[in-house]
């Protein structure tokens, strides 16, 4: 959905333009004078449509264009490869890894607000977004933008929010893609894709059909995907409605110690465990322009089937979970005129009721969780010739918890928690090729349903999460107003107050969640982008972490599963002739293993470097390419819950071969 556009190159365009130009994005009939309607056009901004200059501080995109090039085949890669965030492998076989941005180790998931087409996909429990259920040819285009983001998208912001958008039919005939794609461990992978607009109305259709025997033994997965997206125009707005059904079947393949990682890391000590998710998602929006005010809705409804089967071992158990999720976020934008100045005010309503039935050997929980929250925000831009920028709001938002399980040991919970969030933002452009900007605020999260069910003490409720967050950075450009060769530099810092985490020492050994010390994540990231020669292009990043304790007996400590510095680059070649050629390179730091919590542990997960690489050629509607992942065929890991055990080995070698068709 393409629908404001770019003032780069024009800072004396009129509010009045600009507002124009967003009114006739959103509406059918709208009349605007030709000279005042910008070319290039984004997705971005508080909730909204926005223009480019007012697009989130400090934000990465990811374009459609750079998935292709890359030739990743879930979003979740796209953000790693592409994105530069480090992920954990993942514990099911399926390519949902565990982002993790700012250095939130096991809980990073939790820390992280994940929204698609302005619905958040985050679960009320200790388990990764679903990431692999969306289909990746029709994401248009991915914003990640690190740090606190809690008056916009409620609690577990604080890590940062990644930001999905779908793309919406075009007009013109019926257009699509089929896509076919098979390569090492058995892996297959076939799409297709088909787009249609007839008058005001569109529609866009997307199956896929994902597997894979993968890397280790008893590790298989097989998805089936299949979406829909239907909507309408007309005068000042549009409204739609999206269907989105996935069934997943993984199996598990278990974790190892060292010493069986070093002689066989794809073996497997559980060969009958297995599992299923099925997830089943509708939304509806709509958007209206009133005189001044933009008015918009989204709303949806989500179900998700997960079972679970450890059947390997004489501690056998089944086990599954039901859970719901409805979401209701009516917000308004006024865009107007303040002096000359281009002046956006936004403010919402966030509604969501999560409810979940388990039923196991070991547990018979019934959690449910409402949340009610009001937002405000405010961005003014002053100083055109300057791109002078200054944002501040708040949010306050209510939860309502109830958790009772007759087979656990921890106390009902029946209550309510109300939080507050606020932020400041500014950035100026003191120089032709330099930005310069700020941001502090406070973010917070509460304990989701898992959390609450293994406590300790087991009579105490665990308290909300605060940060209070700062960041600093600066964008350099080589040639003024031209993005094709920047380098931007943030420094950051999170100090948290009564952090949620799962303490290995807690409850004599066994461990148990609970409300940590006061903690700290401070570092500096780089992002870079560069045309280094015709048809060559060179991007990195780079993240420097230092999480530790600030206070009480751990003060000093280094938190675990975090990897002090993560880079990723990566070098694409498109000459113009129907080639092209995308290489990365991720390093990845040595961290703490997951119960080191003493920093006692002899050994580190050790640190590692992974190469990917993608060749196409194109003719005519035609496209193949060859594919090779973890190139050097490393033996590492990325995820370990033990010093030198808890083991969950990462993928080896990889080789595909893909042909799409584009109509």
């Amino acid at each position: 959905m393409n629908l404001a556009a770019s003032t780069r190159g024009a800072p004396a365009m009129k509010p009045l333009a600009l507002a124009c130009a967003i009114v006739l994005s959103l509406s059918t009939g709208a009349a605007c004078a030709q000279d005042d309607i910008p070319s290039t056009v984004v997705v971005t901004g508080a909730r909204f449509p926005s223009v480019e200059s007012l697009r989130p501080i400090g934000a990465t995109v990811i374009t459609q264009d750079d998935i292709r090039r890359a030739g990743v085949n879930d979003v979740n890669s796209a953000i790693r490869k592409v994105g530069g965030v480090f992920g954990r492998q993942s514990l099911d076989s399926s390519p949902d890894f565990a982002l993790d941005l700012r250095g939130f180790g096991a809980n990073s998931a939790q820390n992280m607000v994940i929204m698609v087409d302005g619905v958040r996909l985050n679960e009320n429990e200790l388990s990764n977004t679903v990431l692999s259920t969306i289909p990746i040819d029709t994401v248009e285009r991915i914003e990640i933008t690190r740090g606190g983001g809690s008056v916009l998208y409620g609690e577990g912001a604080t890590g940062g929010v990644i930001t999905i958008t779908t793309r919406r039919a075009q007009a013109g005939g019926p257009h699509g893609s089929v896509f076919a794609e098979a390569g090492s461990f058995r892996e297959h992978d076939v799409r297709a894709s088909l787009a249609q607009t007839a008058g005001p109305v569109s529609a866009d259709i997307a199956v896929a059909r994902q597997g894979s025997n993968n890397y280790r033994h008893n590790s298989d997965f097989d998805q089936t995907t299949a979406s829909l997206n239907l909507q309408t125009r007309f005068t000042g707005g549009r409204a739609g409605i999206h269907v989105e059904s996935a069934r997943q079947e993984s199996r598990f393949p278990g974790s190892l110690n060292l010493a069986e990682f070093d002689a066989d890391p794809r073996q497997t000590h559980t060969p009958k465990d297995f599992g299923s998710l099925d997830t089943d998602r509708a939304s509806v929006f709509a958007e209206y322009r009133l005189g001044p005010v933009d008015l918009a809705l989204d709303a949806s409804h989500r179900e998700r089937n997960v079972r679970s089967n450890y059947l390997s071992t004489s501690f056998t158990s089944v086990g599954a979970y039901d859970s719901r999720q409805n979401q209701f976020s009516p917000r308004a934008r006024w865009l107007s005129d303040v002096g000359g100045m281009v002046n956006e005010l936004v403010g919402g309503i966030d509604v969501t009721r999560w409810k979940r039935k388990t039923t196991s050997s070991y547990s018979s929980a019934d959690a449910s969780q409402t949340g009610r929250a009001v937002y405000v925000r405010d961005e003014l831009r002053f100083d055109p010739a300057h791109e002078g920028r200054v944002a501040v709001g708040a949010r306050h938002e209510t939860f309502d918890k109830d958790y009772v399980d007759a087979l656990a040991f921890a106390a009902p919970e029946d209550r309510s928690q109300s939080l507050n969030a606020w932020e400041a933002q500014a950035s100026y452009r003191v120089h032709p090729q330099v930005d310069v900007y700020a941001k502090a605020g406070q973010s917070y999260r509460v304990a989701n349903a898992d959390e609450n069910s293994y406590r300790y003490p087991v009579t105490d409720i665990l308290k909300a999460q605060t940060s209070h967050d700062l960041e600093v950075g600066t964008t350099l450009r080589h040639i003024p107003g031209d993005d094709s060769g920047t380098l931007t530099a943030r420094v950051f810092r999170h100090r948290l107050n009564n952090e949620i985490f799962y303490d290995p020492t807690l409850n004599g050994g066994w461990g148990a969640n609970t409300n940590l010390d006061p903690t700290e994540r401070k570092g500096f990231e780089l992002d870079a982008e560069a045309v280094i020669a015709a048809g060559w292009r060179a991007s990195a990043h780079a993240q420097h972490v230092i999480a530790h304790f600030t206070a009480g007996s751990n003060a000093g400590r280094e938190l675990v599963l975090v990897p002090k510095n993560v880079v990723t680059a990566r070098l694409a070649w498109v000459p113009g002739n129907g080639q092209s050629a995308d290489v990365g390179a991720q390093w990845v730091d040595s961290q703490r293993y997951g119960n080191d919590f003493a920093n006692g542990c002899a050994a580190r997960i050790p640190s590692y470097t992974t190469f990917d690489a993608r060749y196409a050629v194109k003719v005519g509607q035609w496209e193949v390419a060859a594919t090779g992942l973890n190139l050097a065929d490393r033996h590492y890991f990325s995820n370990a819950f033990a010093c030198q055990a808890g083991i969950y080995p990462s993928d080896g070698r990889q080789l595909k071969l893909s042909a799409r068709y584009d109509f």
